[in-house]
């Protein structure tokens, strides 16, 4: 069951404003048929919302002439039997969709409808993620198993995976971009990574087949064993990020199999990390310290601080995604919201200050303090907040939607309501919220390429939401996707 909300929402949804310590200007919200935006005639309190907004509307706004209805009067969004008809018209002059008018038609075609069983286990589902390419779908479970499904091939399952040196559960697990490897971790200090594409379907650990142990300890840990809650694979896939229960971050070069940086990086657990971009110059992490700090390898070495902070949660932070531009990051934290940040916005680290609290509360067994709920970070400095959906008992995580279909213009989370909400990014409404699991969604995963969301959930489901609501969609492989995509750039 799903339902999609647009002007009707409960008080506690929704999205605030981050005022800028600027003067605000007054401009003209007039159309000029010479430019591909409107300009605002309202008065900015934000000039960084209104930043992620331009960039997200010029990743999947139309061509203009798709738009036009009257001379300097556009209509947004364009209906997808305009768009058609316009196409064969060749109105654009281009012969074909831009990538900009393919997410605009894809991106208002939401993964809503469902849900499908994928599969069911007897164990808690921690992690489901779907390949760089769409092509494998991976899961963790309580139980000690990892499974990694093909989606081309009618999700038949890949690889089942036994883990090695199980504590408490598989905490992460992470598949390497070119989907020969997958690491995963436990509430231990030694990783195991795992040959994903091999021929062995039953992947027992060191006995069907080898788990190599990465151990990320040091003889300066005093025999302290710590846990790793969070770890990615770079995009070169050369190297793995990990964050730990003792406050540290470690990277683990691959390629040299040693650990390359240690990073005293929280007070407390690291919950969170993963890379900025494709570079890998830039970390970020967060923590139950209620901050999220920005890393950067190329001065860390020399002053041992983060390059910046980022200070607006009041309580720990779950889980960071990043855009992948080196700029913005949305992050979920215990005091049941999303932040959007800009890291130009971070403060150093002598500036930061941890938001008062006058009460006492632990997520794993405690609902959130009503009276906590309208406190406010006086020194918040994210661009925008997202509320509506519940972050309790585990490490919820949350995600932009795929910048191929949908020019990264929602934000998707699981909730301990055991449901799945999506939010406009730049609007803030929540436009829909999926309804099917009996416990708590802790991770969910959109295909990059088509309108398919598949979650997972404390009650052992694995399943996924389509738009077409006929249960027998057959997905593009990621080969038809990727000759599709080679023959349109071939004649551009």
């Amino acid at each position: 069951m799903w339902f999609v909300t647009e002007d009707s929402l409960p008080d506690n949804m929704g999205y605030t404003f981050t005022k800028l310590e600027i003067d605000s200007r007054d401009v003209d919200w007039s159309s000029d048929e010479n430019s591909s935006s409107p300009r605002p005639k309202r008065k900015l309190n934000s000039l960084d919302h209104d930043a992620i907004a331009q960039l997200t509307k010029l990743q999947s706004r139309p061509h203009d002439d798709l738009s036009r209805v009257l001379p300097g009067k556009r209509e947004f969004p364009v209906s997808t039997v305009k768009m058609l008809a316009g196409r064969e018209a060749n109105v654009s002059g281009l012969g074909r969709f831009s990538l900009g008018d393919c997410r605009h038609v894809l991106s208002q075609y939401l993964p809503v409808y469902g849900p499908c069983l994928v599969d069911q286990m007897s164990t808690r589902a921690y992690v489901s993620q779907f390949s760089a390419d769409g092509s494998l779908f991976v899961a963790a479970f309580q139980g000690s198993q990892i499974r990694i499904y093909d989606v081309d091939r009618g999700w038949k399952v890949q690889k089942n995976i036994m883990a090695r040196s199980l504590r408490w559960t598989i905490t992460d697990a992470s598949l390497s971009p070119d989907r020969q490897h997958l690491v995963y971790a436990s509430m231990s200090p030694v990783i195991h990574i795992v040959n994903a594409q091999s021929t062995m379907k039953e992947s027992l650990a060191n006995i069907t087949e080898v788990h190599d142990g990465l151990d990320l300890s040091s003889p300066d840990d005093g025999g302290y064993s710590f846990g790793i809650f969070s770890l990615k694979f770079s995009t070169d896939g050369r190297e793995v990020v990990a964050g730990s229960s003792n406050g540290d971050v470690y990277v683990y070069d691959l390629k040299a199999d040693k650990l390359s940086l240690r990073i005293s990086a929280h007070t407390c657990d690291v919950n969170t990390v993963c890379f900025a971009d494709e570079s890998g110059h830039l970390i970020y992490s967060g923590g139950d310290d209620d901050y999220c700090k920005v890393w950067d390898r190329r001065c860390y070495t020399a002053n041992g601080k983060p390059a910046g902070v980022l200070m607006g949660h009041l309580e720990g932070i779950t889980f960071i995604d990043s855009r992948g531009d080196g700029r913005y990051l949305i992050s979920n934290a215990k005091d049941q919201a999303i932040k959007l940040w800009d890291i130009r916005k971070m403060s150093p680290t002598s500036a930061c200050y941890r938001g008062y609290r006058n009460y006492e509360w632990d997520y794993r067994w405690m609902e959130y303090p009503e009276q906590a709920r309208d406190f406010k970070h006086p020194y918040d400095h994210s661009v925008a907040t997202y509320k509506g959906h519940s972050v309790l008992r585990t490490l919820i995580r949350c995600y932009f939607s795929p910048e191929y279909s949908t020019g990264q213009k929602y934000i998707y989370t699981g909730s301990h309501d055991s449901c799945i909400y999506i939010y406009d990014l730049v609007s803030g409404t929540q436009v829909a919220k999926l309804e099917h699991h009996r416990s708590t969604v802790r991770d969910c995963s959109w295909h990059p390429t088509y309108p398919m969301l598949v979650s997972s959930s404390w009650d052992g489901d694995i399943v996924k939401w389509e738009f077409p609501d006929n249960g027998e969609v057959v997905v593009p492989s990621a080969k038809e996707t990727f000759l599709r995509f080679q023959r349109r750039h071939f004649y551009e």
